[in-house]
């Protein structure tokens, strides 16, 4: 028994002795690596919490647009919307521009805002789905303020089986050629 209390007692006394020398050896890699992991993390939630600040500030603005432009007062909803748009956060500097051309469509400034649709439509650096809806706006401003060909430009790709905006698009086509008189091109595209 007294050598079985020994042998246990040299084997805590050895594996006191590594983890002393395992200590010595990487404690400043072990402490460093805790604080950088409390670091990385605070500035990961500072991070975060910035962000959905900034984020907010930009709803803040993107709202107060809306409601200038609900009040009529569409030239400083537009002076908010270019602000927005130029300095937001977040999908807000899209969604100004987006509304942007409609508050020049309200406006009566038709082809202005199928020029901003247009920009829209083409900037690789918005979502897709917001480009498609681009397009499709221009599309149907021009049903009343342009060409069929315009318009044809414009929404007859979108009109395909499958494309995510085709009833707006084919609807758009249609009255397009409705306009024009061309009443069996119409009735294709009211049939799709």
């Amino acid at each position: 028994m007294s050598d079985e209390s020994f042998i246990r007692e040299v084997e805590e006394e050895l594996r006191s002795d590594q983890l002393k020398n395992f200590w010595d050896r990487f404690k400043y890699l072990i402490v460093g690596g805790a604080v950088a992991i409390v670091l990385g993390t605070a500035g990961y939630r500072y991070w975060q919490y910035h962000t959905q600040t900034v984020a907010a500030a930009s709803g803040d603005r993107y709202l107060e647009a809306i409601e200038l432009s609900g009040e009529d007062k569409h030239d400083e909803a537009i002076a908010k919307l270019e602000s927005l748009s130029g300095d937001g956060s977040g999908q807000y500097p899209a969604l100004a521009k987006l509304r942007l051309a409609a508050e020049l469509s309200a406006n009566g400034k038709f082809n202005e805002a199928v020029a901003a649709f247009d920009a829209i439509a083409a900037d690789s650096s918005f979502d897709q789905t917001l480009r498609d809806i681009a397009k499709v706006r221009a599309g149907l401003l021009l049903v009343d303020h342009g060409t069929i060909d315009q318009v044809a430009d414009r929404l007859e790709t979108m009109a395909g089986t499958g494309q995510q905006f085709r009833h707006s698009a084919r609807e758009g086509m249609g009255l397009a050629a409705y306009k024009v008189k061309n009443y069996d091109e119409a009735l294709k595209w009211f049939e799709l």
